[in-house]
Parts: structure tokens; C-alpha cells; sequence
């Protein structure tokens, strides 16, 4: 029986030769468009750099990375910063939101224990369909969660997310089965995001205000004509998306961008990517 992965070495394992050479090269490319690249040190922005999981391997990176944004900024809440973009008022200071996607029990065990040192609060995007499945028992549904089948994730469970949110944390919805809203009718979306809504607010009896777009890129992941209106429409007050940039006084709370990292990258991807606008 399969067991689930720990080490991002192991994550990874399943890579191909191919994959691995490109991901050198373009580490190289990153490294070598870095140089000279800086943060903006101006005020009046958020930004959202966003995981999905810390493995056991990663820990000390992800620590190492939240000492470099505290030296560029201070660490918001999602809550927080969606106020600040609903206000439309002047953004006094420079920001940094952290967000996690799927929910896997690693954000428990490895980010929040980090996150709490280093006094950061975060969000976490719950795909409700996998929240307490069992590693053993339901073991083929979990191996599907990935399309190649050779990764088995354990996830949070009902409980976990309990903890969390004693910890200072939010919980958003990632749909109920990581779905993607543009292969969907208008009716199947609505369906996704009032059932993920409900799901997680019956089981942490609170409201769930936040929603993230599974793969999150606007016109092929979602409709950026239909469903940012829905997502409204069904009570939420936020949703975010896997655009890159900062955001500013006036954008948009409905189609929030964000940052894609991996805990192990190193200050130079950290550099390139953060200087983006």
C-alpha cells in the first residue's frame, strides 16, 4: 500500500528526465533575469504569494522565505486585505497575504507551526470532496486527486481545520473536487460554490467568505465574464486567481492576483517573481 509523500523529493520523483533538465534551465533563466531586480520599495500594494504544501524537506525554506517578505513588508490577513481593496482607499504600506490551495494536512503540520513564529497569518483553500478522507480507506480517491495517479496526498481533516482557525487562520473554498469552473455550465458552478460554501460552514460553524479558483488563470480556468459574478452572487466576498502581480488601491477583490511559490525556491525566484508588477 502506497504511503503518503513527506518529502518534496519524493513529490517530484515521478518527474520525468525531461522535466527535470527544463527545470534547471529555467532556473538558470530566472537566476540570470533576477540579477538587478528588486522588490518595489515603494508603498501601496498587497501582494499574494501563495503554496500548496510545505513537506517535511521544505520546512526550513519556507522559514527562510518568510524572513525575506518581512524584510520587504508586513504580513495581512486575507480578511484584511480584501477590506483594504473594498475600500478603495490609499494602501498605506506594502503587504504580503499568504494563501494555500487543496488543503493538505502538511499546511497543519509543517506552514502553520512556521507561520505562527513568524507571526504570519494565512488562508487555506479547502477542496471539500477530499477534507478527512483516510489514507487507507480511501486510498484510489486520494491517488486521483493528481491526473498521473502516482502521487498519494494525505489531506486536513474536519478537526484540523478547527485548529487552524484558533490559530489565527481563515478558511476559504477551492470548489468541492478541485474543478475547473470554465468546463462547467452556469448551473454546475453554482452548484460547486454554494456546496464547498456550505460543507465547510456546517462543519467550522462560521461563515466562508473566500473562494480561489482551482488552477486559477482567467479564460482558461474561468470565465472572467461569468464567473467572478457568481462568486459574488453566491455571498462570497473574495475570489482569487493564479494571475501574477501586486494589487492596488481600486483592483479588484473578485479577481485578486497572486504569486505561485514553492518553499524551497531561493531568494533570487523570490526576487524575480516579487518584482513583477
Amino acid at each position: 500500500m502506497n504511503q503518503p509523500v513527506k518529502q518534496n523529493s519524493e513529490f517530484i520523483a515521478h518527474h520525468g528526465f525531461r522535466a527535470r533538465a527544463r527545470d534547471l534551465v529555467r532556473d538558470g533563466a530566472v537566476f540570470a533575469l533576477s540579477l538587478g531586480k528588486s522588490i518595489n520599495s515603494t508603498s501601496g500594494w498587497i501582494r499574494f504569494p501563495y503554496y500548496h504544501h510545505v513537506f517535511d524537506d521544505e520546512r526550513a525554506g519556507f522559514s527562510r522565505q518568510l524572513d525575506y517578505l518581512k524584510q520587504h513588508g508586513d504580513f495581512i490577513s486575507l480578511s484584511n486585505a480584501v477590506s483594504l481593496l473594498e475600500s478603495g482607499a490609499t494602501i498605506d504600506g506594502r503587504f504580503f497575504c499568504i494563501t494555500f490551495d487543496d488543503g493538505f494536512k502538511n499546511n497543519l503540520t509543517n506552514a502553520v507551526p512556521i507561520l505562527l513564529d513568524k507571526k504570519a497569518p494565512a488562508a487555506f483553500f479547502l477542496t471539500t470532496d477530499y477534507i478527512g478522507l483516510d489514507v487507507d480507506v480511501d486510498q484510489q480517491r486520494l491517488l486521483d486527486f493528481y491526473d498521473h495517479r502516482q502521487t498519494l496526498m494525505e489531506f486536513l481533516n474536519w478537526d484540523d481545520c478547527k485548529k487552524m482557525i484558533a490559530a489565527g487562520m481563515e478558511i476559504g473554498s477551492h470548489t468541492m473536487g478541485h474543478t475547473q469552473l470554465s468546463g462547467l455550465q452556469e448551473d454546475d458552478v453554482r452548484q460547486q460554490l454554494a456546496a464547498s460554501k456550505k460543507v465547510i460552514e456546517s462543519n467550522l460553524d462560521q461563515r466562508c467568505v473566500h473562494f480561489c479558483s482551482p488552477f486559477g488563470i482567467p479564460g482558461r480556468d474561468f470565465d472572467p465574464q461569468r464567473d467572478p459574478a457568481l462568486v459574488r452572487a453566491a455571498g462570497y466576498k473574495s475570489m482569487l486567481t493564479t494571475e501574477r502581480g501586486a494589487m492596488r488601491s481600486g483592483d479588484d477583490p473578485f479577481r485578486v492576483r497572486r504569486d505561485h511559490m514553492l518553499a524551497n525556491w531561493g531568494v533570487h525566484q523570490l526576487r524575480y517573481f516579487l518584482s513583477q508588477n
